[in-house]
C-alpha cells in the first residue's frame, strides 16, 4: 500500500510579510480603538459588569485580601531588606494596574515572598558593597532619601560616588534606590518580552524545577527568619552558602537569644498554625478565611506598646511608619546597570508564577486569558511602581485562593483591596510603630507551610517519575545551599539534560506477535508473543539524531546479535586466505578444512533472520546523521543479503528520508523499503526468498 501525499501549496512568505507589516502599520480608527482595548482589557469587561451578581463577591474578597495584605505587607519588608512603607506602596499600585491591565478575573497581584527575597539579595549585595552595615538595627541614615526628612532621620550620613552618583544618602535611601532600578529593569525585560512575544521562555519551567525552586527558597527566607525569631543581632549573610553560613552564625550566638521574643515567638506560631489548620479544617463551612494575621498584628501591637517589650526587654520593633506618600522619583540610571543582570531572572520567575496561576484558574472557572497582555500587566506593574517607592511584584497562589474562596468575580476586588492599603497608608501606619519584628518573622514562617509540605510529596512524587524527583532535589538544594538565582538556572539545565540524556540513551527492544492478531510488541515486557521467523523488528523510542546514532547503532547490533561491519570483515579476511592457499595449490583451507567446507568457517554462527524491521513510530524526527545512519545500516545489511525494512515513519521522517536520497533517485524502490505497519512489513519479508 502506497499512500499518495497532498500537493503542498507553495506559500508565497515574501507577500505573506508584506500584507501583515502592511496591516500592523496601518492606522485606522477601529484599530486604535482595538489597540486600547486589548491593551487595557478593562474598557472590554467593565461596561458589562453585572453589578447585582457580582459586586457582594468582589466586595467581600477584596475586603479580605486587603486585611490579609497589610500584615504581610509589612512582614515581607523583613525578606525585602526595606522599610515596610515601601511593601505598603507595593501593595497599593499593584493592584491598581492589574486591575487596569490584567486578564485574569481571580489572580492577585501584589507583594510575594520569593520576589521579597530576591529582591532583598541584591539589595544586601549591593548596600555591603557600598560599606554599609546589614545590620537591621543599625540606625537609618539621613539623606535625600528619608521620609519626608522627619525625625526618622539619622544623624549619620554617607558621601558616596556609587555607579557615578555623588550624593549624601544614607542606607534606607540606597536601599529603595537599589529595589526601584532592580524593579524598573524587571518591568522593562517584562515588556520587552512581550512585545518580541517571548512568553515560551515559561515553557522550560518545568513543575518540578519550579516547586524546587519555591521550596529551595523557602528554606532561605525560613533561615532569614530565624534570628527575628530568637531576637539574636547577626549579620545578614550574603552570597553563596547564604543558608549554611546564617545557621553557623545562629548557633554561635545562640546564647544571646532575647527570651522575649523567644517566648512571643512560640505563642504566635502555635496560635498562627493552629488557626491555619482549624481554617483548612472547616474551610468548607466558612463563609471567608478567619483573618489570624491580623489579630495576632493587632494584639501583639497592644502587647508590645503597653507592655514596653522593646524599653524594658530590648525587643526588636518596626519603627515608626509614615503616612502618605513620598513624591514620585525616577529610578537611577547608573544603579540599573548594576542589577540589569540580577533583574532578569526576576523578570522570568515573577512572570512564570502570575501566568501559570492565570492559566490555571482560567481553566477552572472557564474562560480564557492572553499569556501576551499577562507579561504586559506585570511589566507595567513593576515599571510604574518603580518611580513611587515600590518593588518588584507577582501573583500569589495563597491570595489568588482566599480571593477565589471568598466570592471573587472580577478584578473589581484587586481595587477594594487596594483601598484597604490606601487606609492603612494615609491614616492606621503609624499605629504599628511597637509591633515587633519576631512577630512578623512568624507570619512569613507560618505562610511557608505549603510550599515546606512539598517534602512529604517527595516520596510520591518518585514513585510517579524518578527524574521529575531528581529535578526537584537538584533544583531545591542549589536554591537553597547556593543561592535563588543560580538555583534557579542549575534546574532549568539540569531539566534540559535530563531530557537531552533520555533522548541519547532511549528504550530499544527487540519486538514478538501478540498471537493470533497482527500487534507487534516488546518481547522482555510481555509475556506469550510469538517470534517471527527469520525476521528481526527492532524498535527505537527517541528521536534519530547525531548525539544518539551511535548508541542506535550499538543497541541494534547488540539485539539483533550480529555487527555487519564486523560480519563484512571477517568474510573478507578469510576470502583472503583461502585465495593465498589457493595460489600456492594446497585444496585445504587454512583451517585444514577442504574447499567445500569452507563455507560453514566463512559464517560460525548463522545469521538467524533474512530481514531486518525498523519500527519507526517513536522517531519523532531525524536529522543528517539519522538519516546517514539508516542509509548506513541498509548497506551494510544488503552485503549480508539482509533486506533492511522500516515501518510506521511519520510524513517528516519521510521528507527527510526522500531528501536525504534514502530511497534512491526516482523513489522507485519506496514501496519496497518504506511500509505502514508492522505487520505489512512482515508479511513482506515473509514473501522474500
Amino acid at each position: 500500500l502506497l499512500m499518495e501525499r497532498k500537493t503542498r501549496v507553495k506559500i508565497n512568505t515574501k507577500e505573506i510579510m508584506v500584507a501583515k507589516l502592511r496591516k500592523t502599520c496601518s492606522c485606522t480608527p477601529q484599530k486604535l480603538k482595538n489597540f486600547l482595548m486589548d491593551f487595557f482589557p478593562v474598557l472590554r469587561w467593565l461596561p458589562k459588569y453585572r453589578c447585582k451578581e457580582y459586586i457582594w463577591g468582589d466586595i467581600m474578597s477584596g475586603l479580605v485580601i486587603g486585611i490579609i495584605l497589610v500584615p504581610q505587607a509589612i512582614a515581607y519588608s523583613l525578606l525585602a531588606g526595606l522599610k515596610p512603607i515601601y511593601s505598603l506602596y507595593t501593595s497599593f499600585f499593584a493592584n491598581i494596574i492589574y486591575f487596569l491591565m490584567g486578564t485574569s478575573r481571580h489572580v492577585s497581584v501584589g507583594i510575594f515572598s520569593l520576589i521579597s527575597l530576591m529582591v532583598g539579595q541584591v539589595v544586601d549585595r549591593e548596600l555591603l558593597l557600598a560599606g554599609f552595615d546589614l545590620n537591621d538595627d543599625a540606625p537609618p541614615a539621613s539623606g535625600d532619601g528619608s521620609l519626608q526628612n522627619d525625625n526618622l532621620s539619622n544623624t549619620t550620613a554617607f558621601n558616596l560616588t556609587i555607579a557615578g552618583i555623588n550624593a549624601e544618602c544614607g542606607k534606607e535611601c540606597y536601599a529603595i534606590g537599589i529595589a526601584t532600578a532592580l524593579t524598573f529593569m524587571a518591568g522593562v525585560y517584562q515588556v520587552l518580552m512581550g512585545i518580541f512575544r517571548l512568553g515560551f521562555v515559561s515553557m522550560y519551567l518545568s513543575e518540578s524545577v519550579l516547586d524546587g525552586f519555591a521550596t529551595g527558597a523557602s528554606l532561605t527566607i525560613l533561615t532569614a527568619q530565624v534570628k527575628y525569631l530568637i531576637g539574636i543581632k547577626i549579620p545578614r549573610s550574603q552570597g553563596h552558602g547564604m543558608l549554611v553560613i546564617t545557621w553557623i552564625n545562629i548557633f554561635r550566638n545562640i546564647s544571646q537569644a532575647n527570651l522575649c521574643d523567644v517566648i512571643t515567638s512560640a505563642i504566635c506560631i502555635v496560635v498562627l498554625v493552629t488557626a491555619k489548620e482549624i481554617g483548612d479544617r472547616y474551610k468548607h463551612k466558612l463563609k471567608f478565611p478567619l483573618p489570624t494575621e491580623l489579630v495576632v498584628i493587632v494584639v501583639a501591637t497592644l502587647v508590645s506598646h503597653y507592655g514596653k517589650l522593646n524599653e524594658v526587654y530590648a525587643s526588636s520593633v518596626s519603627g515608626a511608619i509614615p503616612t502618605g506618600f513620598i513624591p514620585p522619583k525616577v529610578p537611577e540610571f547608573n544603579l540599573m546597570l548594576r542589577v540589569a543582570l540580577d533583574a532578569l531572572p526576576l523578570a522570568i520567575v515573577s512572570f512564570v508564577f502570575t501566568v501559570s496561576l492565570s492559566e490555571m484558574f482560567a481553566k477552572k472557572y472557564a474562560y480564557t486569558i492572553r499569556a501576551n497582555q499577562e507579561m504586559f500587566a506585570v511589566g507595567f506593574c513593576n515599571i510604574i511602581p518603580s518611580f513611587f517607592h515600590s518593588f518588584a511584584t507577582s501573583a500569589a497562589l495563597a491570595k489568588t485562593l482566599v480571593k477565589t474562596s471568598t466570592g471573587c468575580q472580577t478584578q473589581i476586588s484587586g481595587v477594594i483591596s487596594a483601598m484597604v492599603v490606601l487606609l492603612v497608608l494615609l491614616f492606621l501606619a503609624p499605629l504599628f510603630y511597637s509591633l515587633q519584628k519576631c512577630v512578623l518573622a512568624c507570619i512569613i514562617i507560618v505562610s511557608l507551610r505549603g510550599a515546606l509540605r512539598k517534602f512529604r510529596d517527595v516520596p510520591a512524587r518518585y514513585c510517579v517519575n524518578k527524574v521529575d524527583t531528581l529535578v526537584w532535589v537538584v533544583t531545591m538544594s542549589a536554591s537553597a545551599l547556593v543561592s535563588t538565582e543560580i538555583g534557579l538556572l542549575v534546574g532549568i539545565v539540569f531539566s534540559m539534560l535530563c531530557i537531552i540524556v533520555r533522548t541519547q540513551r532511549p528504550r530499544t527492544a527487540l519486538l514478538g506477535q501478540i498471537q493470533d492478531t497482527s500487534f507487534y510488541e516488546d518481547d522482555l515486557e510481555y509475556e506469550n508473543l510469538s517470534t517471527v521467523p527469520k525476521v528481526k523488528i527492532f524498535r527505537f523510542e527517541a528521536p534519530l539524531y547525531y548525539a544518539n546514532r551511535n548508541y542506535f547503532l550499538k543497541s541494534l547490533y547488540r539485539l539483533t546479535n550480529l555487527d555487519p561491519n564486523l560480519e563484512a570483515a571477517r568474510r573478507k579476511k578469510y576470502e583472503k586466505k583461502e585465495k593465498q592457499h589457493l595460489k600456492k595449490g594446497n585444496h585445504k583451507t587454512a583451517n585444514g578444512l577442504g574447499i567445500g567446507e569452507t563455507t560453514l568457517q566463512l559464517v560460525p554462527k548463522q545469521i538467524d533472520f533474512q530481514a531486518l524491521v525498523v519500527d519507526c513510530s517513536s522517531i519523532s524526527f531525524l536529522d543528517t546523521t539519522g538519516v546517514n545512519t539508516l542509509k548506513e545500516i541498509l548497506k551494510d545489511y544488503k552485503n549480508l543479503n539482509i533486506s533492511v525494512l522500516l515501518a510506521c515513519c511519520n510524513p517528516s521522517v519521510i521528507d527527510s528520508l526522500k531528501r536525504g536520497g534514502y530511497f534512491g533517485k526516482d523513489f522507485g524502490c519506496m514501496q519496497e523499503m518504506l511500509f505502514y505497519s508492522i505487520h505489512n512489513a512482515v508479511l513482506f519479508a515473509k514473501d522474500q526468498k
